[in-house]
């Protein structure tokens, strides 16, 4: 199941304080990544892709980052699902590096980063 659907999307400014109040993280170059475990959601995983202002100046470079790191989650989503089974997450990917990496550098370190991240995940939640 390849898709990225409007329910796997979070958008709730509530939320995503949470998330960055008291929800956990780690920084795995270029990406930062941090998660919360959440009671009730629509979709296993709520995700937000973000791409610093005061890194790209240009709409055009950052639209064309967050697109690609969504279609590098996109693909990659199941490993999370099959990790997380019953549990439910919000969880926000930031891009820190200060340069574009090219597509295949960036979707081996974003892979390695979701990676890292299902291993966490097994053993905070179990």
């Amino acid at each position: 199941m390849q898709t990225f659907s409007k329910n796997e999307r979070l958008c709730s400014k509530i939320l995503i304080d949470r998330l960055f109040e008291s929800g956990k993280s780690f920084h795995h170059s270029p990406v930062r990544i941090s998660w919360l475990e959440i009671a009730e959601s629509p979709a296993p995983i709520r995700v937000v892709i973000s791409v610093p202002k005061r890194s790209f100046k240009k709409a055009v470079d950052r639209n064309k980052l967050k697109r690609q790191i969504r279609e590098i989650y996109r693909k990659e989503k199941q490993n999370l699902y099959d990790v997380l089974g019953e549990k439910k997450i919000v969880l926000i990917l930031i891009y820190t590096a200060k340069a574009k990496l090219e597509f295949k550098e960036l979707e081996q370190k974003t892979i390695e980063a979701l990676n890292r991240l299902g291993k966490t995940l097994v053993t905070e939640l179990k």
